[in-house]
């Protein structure tokens, strides 16, 4: 079966020895259970060594601008409200392993302490006044280049979640463990199409564009992906054909229906 044409159950488990020799083996599983059923397909894995030199040159030379522009952030971040200005936080990663990711705090100060772990909403109260200009322009996301530099990210892939939420939706989403075959990404096709996750709905959306993108993974699709991120970024996603750089897929309003 061609790559382009891979179908979700291609993913999982099969009891035929054809499709045991065509998958690699998944490391194993750190804090997920039940285990991950993925695999990555053996035509995938040049694409994703290609896509792991991108991510180093890119991530490298993004530094560069970046440090400055963090720091001045992380300043802001003290100066305006109370607490540190980075802040740590699990997410889950490629087949399923647990690693930490360090971003700016956009968020009062142990926000969380009450309510638990959440999605952000809307004119979310939680999130502070220069927290609300550091997200417009994606500036709190730029510590995750070091979670690229050091393997665990790449630049494009789909968004890692937080362990919690990621258990409760592996329950209520069937093979929402694919998203989970590729690296996760700072940003993704799903992210450049789609608004943040708040319900189980927007979630299923999400999903269909990350499933398009592992089916159709390629270093080219990366590149267009991190340019209409940048357009994104500076407000120009709307400007005519840039929504077709990377092939869209139909996304109902239900995913289930």
């Amino acid at each position: 079966m061609p790559r382009n044409e891979l179908s979700v159950a291609s993913f999982h488990r099969s009891p035929t020895t054809r499709a045991k020799r065509s998958m690699s083996p998944a490391p194993s599983v750190s804090l997920m259970n039940p285990p991950l059923t993925c695999r990555l397909p053996v035509d995938v894995r040049w694409v994703c060594r290609s896509k792991a030199m991108l991510d180093y040159l890119l991530a490298a030379v993004l530094l560069i601008p970046a440090v400055p522009m963090v720091f001045m952030a992380w300043c802001l971040v003290r100066i305006t409200s109370r607490g540190p200005g980075f802040y740590s936080q699990e997410r889950v990663g490629q087949f399923g392993h647990v690693f930490t990711i360090i971003k700016l705090r956009t968020m009062y100060h142990e926000c969380e302490s009450i309510t638990g772990p959440r999605w952000s909403t809307p004119d979310d109260p939680r999130v502070t006044r220069i927290g609300k200009v550091l997200r417009s322009l994606h500036i709190d996301e730029l510590p995750q280049l070091w979670n690229v530099l050091a393997g665990q990210m790449s630049l494009i892939g789909p968004r890692p979640e937080r362990p919690e939420i990621a258990a409760k939706l592996r329950q209520s989403i069937p093979s929402y463990d694919v998203r989970m075959v590729l690296k996760p990404g700072v940003s993704g096709l799903a992210q450049i199409h789609l608004p943040p996750d708040t319900n189980l709905a927007s979630v299923r959306r999400k999903l269909l564009l990350d499933i398009h993108y592992i089916q159709n993974v390629s270093v080219w699709m990366d590149v267009k992906i991190i340019a209409c991120t940048a357009l994104k970024v500076i407000g120009l996603h709307h400007m005519r054909g840039t929504n077709a750089l990377p092939t869209p897929v139909i996304i109902p309003d239900d995913p289930m229906e």
